[in-house]
């Protein structure tokens, strides 16, 4: 079952996911600075935010690929095989 944070994601537009992936980001680095100077009152907290930087990634790398033509496609699925 798709999570509240998923279906949010769905709806915004990819000028919108990437300005909350840098604030997510400057919010992770800030609380890992808090953290290591005076400590947390909830450590977990990071990984949560962690957690919503990949999400965030992830949804705009989904777009990425949904957006590419089948020849880029049919390039990406050689690159995959090559890893293995």
């Amino acid at each position: 079952m798709a999570t509240k944070k998923f279906l949010e994601l769905q709806e915004m537009s990819v000028d919108a996911i990437q300005s909350e992936l840098s604030q997510m980001q400057s919010d992770l680095n800030r609380m890992k600075f808090d953290h290591g100077s005076k400590g947390l009152q909830n450590p977990l907290e990071l990984n949560n935010v962690k957690k919503d930087i990949s999400r965030l990634l992830t949804e705009l790398r989904a777009r990425e690929i949904k957006g590419m033509t089948p020849a880029e496609l049919a390039g990406r699925s050689k690159m995959r095989l090559r890893r293995k």
